[in-house]
């Protein structure tokens, strides 16, 4: 990290939680492939293998304690990181040397500690889902009633709740929550299951006892925290097992990317800000700018994770019959990659989330200079009921919306329309008559009892059920 003559991953120096770093860190893994040393010998034991309680417990004495230098300098000599770091265990515990990895393929350790460690870091990502998903709740709520310009094709459209709209990005992350959740529950080890997945070593080692093979799958499985093995494989788990991964964390970057552009937009028209620091600089060449950096990098970081998704899908789609090896330089890039960037947008979007400035104001102003034109059906009905002939008010207004348009578009003058209408005697409405039927609260709808309905009905039981996970505070790095 020091060294300044190497490049080093932006995402491990700039964006990842430390959290997300050690999950995919080498020395997570390498404990892990001793644990799962461990769980394989005693298993071995328990099924009758002849393995002596002191070999287990000098294998748990080093379990944590792993000589890398030794590990490092074997490699370079069989090019193999497996056997390396078996042998490196090996000259640690010269009483167990002879039963570690014992029927195992460098696959029992290598995708059970992938699977392991891609389990560790998608509750991560749930966790920090559940907390923005709470923090924008809290938002949402906030301004249920405040109304703003609702926008199709990015034009002018009826009006909604700045709450409201924000229900449109909680529900997409209760879409992705929901795909998580599915993913962690129906998370299943390799387990051991040999050179082709058929287990003939470990029919071999019992002595042909089918039997005791199975248990040992069972064992292993439970001593690691886990329910099931897979029911089948070839050497590795499939890798449509990756995809399914990344392809979540893609769902999830989705709803980010939407998010942050929305934010962005609402930047752009001054109502709604992200959050910017006394001491930030938003521009080097002109100071008086507030650019929206962290959504822009939400963005940017989510484009990568949406991409990325593609490689293990390939990956899985390439596959040679039992196994071949063109997946793993691929998965240790495209897979650590893929979760330590996903980390870096929910920090992002938890940061923002909790520091969003809203214009009521300038929000109000937009509204006004958009409502007379969503408001002439009402006006219309109001002067229908003072006895006015509808067709003929239909064309009215028609004429004077136009005239206004142009005031507004060509002259860059401001709406004028309601000024036309309370002039024209065919409508009978003064100007205080019409502030009455363009007040914004009026034409939101159902707006702000959907926020509450919403929240209550589909979020809060979320937030009450994970009580535990809640009150994170994201603090970015740059």
């Amino acid at each position: 990290m020091n060294n300044k003559n190497v490049y080093v991953s932006p995402l491990n120096e700039r964006y990842a939680s430390e959290e997300m770093r050690n999950i995919f860190s080498p020395d997570t893994k390498f404990k892990l492939w001793r644990e799962l040393w461990i769980a394989l010998a005693e298993s071995e034991k328990e099924l009758g293998i002849k393995i002596t309680d002191d070999q287990i417990l000098e294998l748990k004495k080093f379990r944590d304690d792993i000589n890398y230098e030794v590990a490092e300098k074997r490699e370079e000599e069989v090019r193999h990181d497996v056997m390396s770091h078996v042998y490196a265990y090996a000259q640690q515990c010269p009483t167990a040397a002879p039963i570690i990895h014992l029927g195992a393929t460098s696959c029992y350790v290598g995708d059970n500690t992938d699977i392991i460690v891609m389990y560790r870091a998608l509750k991560v990502i749930r966790r920090k889902i559940i907390n923005i998903i709470n923090s924008l709740s809290k938002f949402a709520l906030e301004y249920k009633d405040l109304p703003t310009l609702g926008f199709t094709h990015y034009q002018p459209a009826q009006l909604v709740t700045v709450g409201k709209r924000t229900c449109l990005w909680i529900n997409e992350l209760l879409m992705d929550l929901e795909e998580i959740e599915h993913v962690l529950a129906n998370t299943k080890l390799l387990g051991s299951k040999g050179t082709t997945g058929t287990q003939a070593s470990f029919l071999e080692l019992f002595e042909g006892n089918h039997d005791k093979v199975k248990e040992l799958d069972k064992l292993i499985v439970k001593k690691m925290g886990f329910e099931s093995a897979v029911p089948v494989s070839g050497q590795t788990y499939s890798r449509k097992y990756d995809s399914i991964v990344l392809n979540t964390l893609s769902l999830v970057a989705q709803s980010a990317y939407k998010f942050s552009n929305d934010i962005r937009l609402l930047q752009n028209l001054k109502e709604v800000e992200e959050p910017f620091e006394k001491s930030q600089i938003g521009s080097s060449a002109m100071a008086y700018k507030r650019n929206p950096m962290r959504t822009e990098r939400i963005s940017s970081l989510s484009r990568y994770v949406i991409s990325t998704a593609i490689n293990p899908a390939i990956t899985a789609a390439t596959q040679w019959f039992e196994r071949t090896l063109d997946d793993s330089a691929n998965r240790r890039i495209s897979v650590p990659e893929s979760f330590l960037a996903t980390d870096a947008i929910l920090d992002i979007y938890l940061n923002v989330s909790q520091g969003l400035v809203v214009y009521p104001k300038l929000i109000n102003s937009h509204i006004m200079n958009e409502l007379p034109f969503m408001a002439t059906e009402n006006i219309m009905m109001n002067a229908v009921k003072r006895g006015g002939n509808r067709q003929e008010l239909h064309e009215r207004i028609r004429v004077h919306s136009m005239e206004s348009a142009k005031v507004v578009k060509v002259e860059g003058k401001d709406n004028d329309l309601l000024e036309r209408i309370a002039s024209d005697d065919v409508f009978g409405l003064n100007m205080d008559e019409l502030n009455l039927i363009l007040k914004p609260e009026l034409y939101v709808g159902r707006a702000p009892e959907q926020v509450v309905e919403f929240i209550t009905e589909f979020v809060n039981p979320i937030i009450e059920s994970n009580k535990g996970i809640m009150g994170e505070i994201s603090e970015l790095k740059v």
